[in-house]
């Protein structure tokens, strides 16, 4: 489990302009574990692209938890997982966001082909009671789909 400071989180985007925006992705990996169980290592990307056009900071972290899903081809479980700690980790930096524009990125696809569509509808509804806003899903979710997908692989070194 790699985890970043939450507080030092805050203080760079407290010390961003409003100009900035900030946007939160979520991604998991499923695999076995040695005792033959399964396992996800869920990872949470915080981007902050300052004044909107000068780069950005990236700030990540994985958790890894046991996974419950029966079906491998419909991961419900790990998927709402994702949204449920995005949500929470928009709630943990609400008043830091202030008036930045900030969304949230959804590793889920609405095409009915691949199976995370199974939670489309649930996880925006979800994000949009919690956060008050709709979040981004692929193919728009950059934050998910890319920054926290390559998150996992330089912080699980």
């Amino acid at each position: 489990m790699k985890k970043f400071d939450l507080e030092e989180v805050k203080q760079f985007i407290c010390g961003a302009s409003d100009s900035s925006n900030i946007y939160i992705g979520a991604d998991s990996e499923r695999y076995r574990g040695r005792d033959n169980l399964w396992y996800a290592d869920y990872t949470i990307a915080i981007v902050v692209h300052l004044d909107g056009s000068r780069g950005c900071k990236v700030f990540g972290q994985v958790v890894t938890e046991r996974d419950f899903d029966k079906r491998h081809d419909r991961p419900a479980y790990r998927l709402m997982q994702e949204v449920y700690k995005a949500s929470q980790m928009y709630l943990d930096l609400y008043e830091a966001i202030g008036d930045k524009h900030c969304e949230v990125h959804l590793d889920i696809s609405s095409d009915e082909v691949n199976g995370s569509s199974c939670v489309i509808q649930q996880a925006t509804g979800y994000i949009r009671g919690m956060c008050g806003f709709a979040p981004k899903v692929k193919p728009e979710a950059f934050a998910a789909s890319y920054a926290a997908d390559r998150l996992k692989q330089i912080l699980a070194v």
